[in-house]
């Protein structure tokens, strides 16, 4: 595929978190395959996670094609930048044709990143994940890169205002050991497996994070921050569920 779009972008970031002193510490990016196809499946805490996650495969010198929701492709400007760097579009009430599209992505060597909690978690826990990751990786016989994103949420989250120009701000990155699922295996063992990964991953980032302050609105509850228990952030988005459901 020709990349006239996706390498101007990562130098406008990378130039941008420069300038704002964005620190970032990154573990594991040798577990980014340097070719073939891989899945990677990443946290998703923050709007921003699907730059930082990128990062993440840019030490392997890989481009990492994000499934996202369709809407960010009919955004006026996101749109084409999404579409120029041949990221795959999801209708949620339709997404076969996403997944065909990512499987083919995968056979032609490509790395297919995944937020398989499909929203933002406002607990900054990992929510529970669906299993399209690793179907995946079984039919495309690909490995599966769990990655780990924590500090993203400082600057743009769910029900907070962006701080995208706030200075300083820790970004850290880890990337664990590739899963190799095998066609016939139970997928829902695999789909567990993946889930405590990404989970022992998050707690790490976030306890070896270099600020660790309580009682502010981005640290999880369970390491004494305000933002909601993994309980009442599920009541909160069947909430926001149900009143989308009314409104269609």
């Amino acid at each position: 595929m020709a990349e006239i779009v996706y390498p101007p972008v990562i130098a406008a970031a990378r130039t941008l978190f420069r300038v704002l002193d964005i620190r970032f510490h990154m573990e594991g990016t040798e577990h980014v395959p340097r070719t073939g196809g891989a899945v990677l499946v990443s946290n998703h805490i923050s709007y921003l996670d699907f730059i930082f996650a990128g990062f993440a495969a840019l030490p392997s010198k890989r481009l990492v094609r994000f499934m996202a929701k369709q809407d960010v492709f009919e955004h006026r400007i996101s749109g084409p930048l999404m579409r120029g760097m041949h990221h795959i579009p999801v209708d949620r009430g339709a997404g076969a044709g996403s997944y065909a599209t990512a499987l083919r992505m995968l056979k032609a060597g490509e790395v297919v990143g995944v937020f398989a909690e499909a929203t933002i978690s406002r607990s900054f826990t990992v929510k529970e994940i669906k299993n399209g990751a690793i179907r995946m990786a079984q039919a495309t016989n690909v490995p599966v890169i769990p990655v780990a994103l924590w500090g993203g949420q400082r600057l743009w989250t769910k029900g907070r205002p962006k701080k995208l120009l706030q200075r300083h701000v820790p970004l850290t990155i880890l990337v664990g050991e590739p899963m190799h699922p095998k066609r016939g295996e139970n997928v829902n063992d695999h789909v567990t497996d993946l889930h405590t990964r990404l989970s022992e991953l998050v707690d790490r980032a976030q306890r070896t994070y270099p600020e660790v302050p309580q009682g502010v609105w981005w640290q999880p509850a369970h390491l004494g921050g305000t933002a909601p228990t993994p309980e009442e952030a599920a009541a909160m988005d069947a909430a926001e569920a149900e009143a989308r459901a009314k409104n269609d």
